[in-house]
């Protein structure tokens, strides 16, 4: 059994929640698998800090990176759990009303808008300057949120079922995970609600843009999808030969054949966007295009 290969089809043709899931699991991995190597040596390990974000603007400068790689950033494992399933669970239901394109996007832009959030504040209220030097930020919760309170927005009342709670409407989830964000600012995990309260806005600003025309995670897509055009080489065009039909029973049949193949990989595209489909799938879309 080829589990390798087994991964990189599955990352190749997944979803845009498979993809995130496997980038994070990936770094999870890498870096607590450094952190063993450093552990069995009797050295301490500080490499993680250069991709952790500062809350202090000098040490930023110093790793202006940091705004990014955060978001992909765990270290532990019940962190990294809770996160993931989150990200399964409603991404899943964003992506019933809109694009993968626009779920990665929103997942920087939701990252990017916890971590300013986090920074500003630290920098601003007199409470955090005694801490505002040595507190860093890490994991994907403001990306994720960003995802959940958008869907939200564009469905308030579609209802989820919760653990010992039962059926509840999805804009009454989102209030009271932001009214918990706001009263946790207080406890020791003031940076990550605050970095939550910066996800939830952008979540609600997408939402409420998209509703009107305009689609404020258009840029991120467009950058990622250049990144992907630079790693990864042109598809080749296979060559196939078809036989002719016999007669126009065997012709018409061959058509509707087509045709059915065709809608459905159409259908595929609009639900879970043009990168889900496979090589095959491709190949057979450009026939058609031609």
């Amino acid at each position: 059994m080829d589990i390798w290969s087994d991964i990189k089809a599955s990352f190749r043709e997944g979803s845009v929640i498979t993809r995130l899931i496997y980038v994070n699991l990936a770094v999870f991995l890498i870096f607590r698998l450094i952190q063993v190597f450093f552990f069995l040596s009797g050295e301490p390990f500080y490499g993680i800090q250069w991709f952790e974000l500062p809350a202090g603007i000098g040490a930023f400068l110093r790793q202006p990176w940091s705004i990014v790689t955060y978001m992909f950033l765990h270290f532990d494992f019940l962190h990294i759990l809770f996160n993931l399933l989150v990200l399964y669970w409603f991404g899943r239901i964003f992506l019933d009303y809109y694009d993968q394109n626009q779920m990665l996007g929103l997942y920087f832009i939701g990252g990017i808008a916890g971590g300013i959030t986090y920074m500003a504040c630290y920098n601003l209220f007199p409470v955090f300057r005694g801490s505002v030097d040595s507190s860093m930020l890490l994991g994907a919760s403001a990306s994720i949120i960003a995802i959940l309170i958008a869907a939200a927005i564009r469905d308030p009342n579609r209802d989820i079922y919760l653990f010992l709670i039962g059926r509840v409407p999805l804009k009454y989830l989102a209030l009271f995970l932001i009214f918990s964000y706001i009263i946790g600012i207080s406890t020791s995990n003031a940076g990550g609600n605050l970095a939550h309260l910066g996800g939830a806005l952008a979540g609600w600003l997408f939402a409420a843009r998209e509703k009107k025309g305009h689609d404020i995670t258009g840029f991120i897509s467009s950058v990622t999808s250049e990144i992907r055009k630079t790693f990864r080489p042109d598809p080749k065009v296979r060559l196939v030969h078809r036989q002719i039909p016999r007669d126009d029973h065997e012709y018409n049949r061959q058509k509707a054949a087509e045709q059915n193949e065709l809608n459905r990989i159409l259908d595929k595209i609009g639900k879970e966007g043009y990168d889900s489909l496979s090589k095959e799938e491709k190949e057979t879309l450009f026939r058609h295009g031609k």
